[in-house]
């Protein structure tokens, strides 16, 4: 029987491909979870119309994404933090309070996206990538200088 995948199933395929499987499999398992629906002509039909929509949502994704990287690239994020006696840090700075800076600023940027293999604690201008997705990254400079 052959079915229309309607989301990814383990072991069978990725959503909206057409698979060959077998009859109790798709009458007793697929079909009424709601994983898949049977490829007749008007499914087929569907599935091409459902695959321009997904083509043209992801080319609208990629050019935000694609614009957010070129604005956010380069950037220089100036936090001036207290300091010590002994010029130390009362607190270090991860990607998580690297992000909330960047909302600040107006950019929309996850801390998961951004790529600090260790947090920073000490004073000085420090490089961090963001990675956004389909593999575009941007580089901006976090400058910790002390409060005055």
């Amino acid at each position: 029987m052959r079915v229309i995948l309607l989301q990814d199933v383990d072991k069978l395929g990725k959503k909206y491909e057409v698979k060959e499987v077998k009859n109790g499999y798709a009458r007793n398992f697929l079909i009424p979870k709601g994983l898949a629906k049977l490829a007749n002509k008007k499914a087929i039909i569907w599935l091409e119309t459902q695959k321009e929509i997904e083509d043209k949502k992801s080319e609208e994704e990629l050019k935000k994404i694609q614009d957010n990287a070129t604005a956010i690239d380069g950037q220089e994020i100036v936090i001036p933090v207290k300091l010590g006696k002994e010029n130390q840090l009362f607190e270090s700075f991860n990607a998580q309070k690297i992000s909330e800076k960047l909302k600040e600023l107006g950019f929309e940027v996850k801390k998961s996206q951004i790529d600090l293999t260790s947090p920073i604690k000490e004073i000085g201008e420090f490089p961090v990538k963001i990675k956004f997705k389909h593999n575009l990254e941007a580089e901006i400079k976090v400058i910790i200088v002390e409060e005055k």
